[in-house]
């Protein structure tokens, strides 16, 4: 079997090394050896109407932030078992699991994966979770940085940490130097005072010089975790323009839902959660899922490995739910069409397959060998929806298949 960085740079290199794509394609895999994302941004809501997860289920996910992780633990499952080749995002979600299952309480908790800027977190690490890590884990979490800190970032914004955080900080830099103020945005009580703040703020911001500039390069975007080829698939939804894909996709994230229950749009726009008493959040993070959360994440596996790999090691027909993210946006037919053969086979009757895009389009019909694609049916009104509810605005294409069996 491949390692782990040959899978990730099997993932991303479509391209000759020395051509200039190539190059863009090997520093972003090289990104994703770090964190990249602290949370996940595809909508837990939207994944679990469409998947109507049942008790018997047994879900195969992508990892990334975790966040949805664990959100899909208040639906009850049997099993989850999420994969990502990024190590970073492995060893977030053995942090995240562990604190869920041994803080003392919901407080706790939400300070420390909700707020994950207080002091006390590093007390809290290292009372309820450090000693429930596996050695790696550990390892990962007490390392030191170049000035002797413990890698602490609960403490100093977990939010803000990350290859996307960083960028959503330049961001506000930018924003800040155009006399952007979000606060009004935040402090909204309708989604006409959201329109007004993004028509009088935030368009005129994507009509800048410095922001149209930025924009056009494909590594600006690295950040966003939006690797060279899923950049062409945006531009392509507005005839190549990324800016004016970038605009809309703002638009929808701060106009189309409100503003106090849209935790995506408080992350663009204040860089974390909503810091009152009754927060929007993911809904592991709910006063309300604590228990069900905490009493089922011991059925979570977290590996550092490739979704078709794994499943080539699990039984036909032994799994109902499964989550792909937007992974299949960086693939090449032949790693298309071995991902959908392994989900093909372990499929039980009436599995569910969900995925994003970053263009508006279904990938698959064309791509995949139609013997394999004939034996799932698109569900096209239950796609849709899922792209018009999902608040995290971000995807052009919300994408959900059955399995006929």
């Amino acid at each position: 079997m491949a390692s782990v960085t040959e899978q990730l740079s099997a993932a991303v290199n479509q391209n000759a090394g020395m051509s200039r794509e190539g190059m863009l394609e090997r520093a972003f895999a090289r990104l994703f050896h770090g964190l990249v994302y602290a949370q996940i941004w595809e909508d837990p809501v939207v994944d679990m109407e469409a998947l109507q997860i049942q008790p018997e289920d047994n879900i195969v996910c992508i990892a990334s932030g975790g966040c949805n992780v664990l959100s899909y633990l208040t639906a009850n499952p049997a099993s989850i078992t999420a994969v990502d080749l990024s190590p970073a995002h492995v060893m977030l979600n053995k942090l995240k699991l562990a604190t869920v299952q041994n803080v003392p309480d919901h407080a706790t908790l939400f300070a420390m994966l909700g707020r994950g800027d207080q002091p006390s977190n590093v007390a809290h690490f290292d009372t309820y979770v450090a000693p429930h890590l596996d050695d790696q884990a550990r390892t990962y979490w007490n390392a030191r940085n170049l000035t002797g800190r413990r890698k602490r970032i609960l403490a100093r914004g977990l939010y803000r940490h990350g290859l996307l955080g960083r960028f959503i900080g330049i961001i506000h830099l930018v924003a800040k130097l155009a006399r952007v103020d979000f606060a009004p945005l935040l402090a909204s009580r309708s989604l006409a005072e959201q329109t007004a703040f993004f028509e009088n703020q935030i368009v005129p911001l994507y009509q800048s010089r410095l922001v149209r500039f930025l924009a056009r390069r494909r590594a600006s975007l690295f950040g966003l975790g939006i690797p060279p080829a899923q950049y062409d698939k945006l531009a392509a939804d507005a005839g190549g323009d990324i800016v004016a894909v970038l605009q809309e996709r703002t638009r929808k994230l701060f106009c189309d839902f409100p503003i106090a229950d849209n935790y995506f749009a408080w992350q663009a726009a204040y860089r974390g959660y909503q810091p009152v008493k009754t927060p929007s959040a993911p809904p592991y993070l709910a006063p309300e899922n604590f228990a069900a959360v905490r009493a089922n994440a011991a059925r979570v596996t977290v590996l550092n490995r490739s979704l078709t790999d794994l499943l080539a090691q699990h039984p036909t027909r032994s799994k109902q739910c499964y989550v792909l993210l937007d992974a299949q946006d960086w693939m090449n037919d032949d790693q298309l069409n071995a991902l959908w053969d392994e989900i093909t086979r372990t499929a039980a009757p009436g599995a569910r397959v969900i995925f994003r895009t970053g263009g508006k389009d279904d990938i698959l019909p064309g791509r995949v060998d139609q013997r394999t694609l004939s034996r799932w049916v698109y569900q096209a009104d239950a796609s849709a929806k899922g792209l018009r509810e999902d608040r995290s605005a971000i995807y052009g294409g919300f994408h959900l298949y059955h399995f006929k069996g």
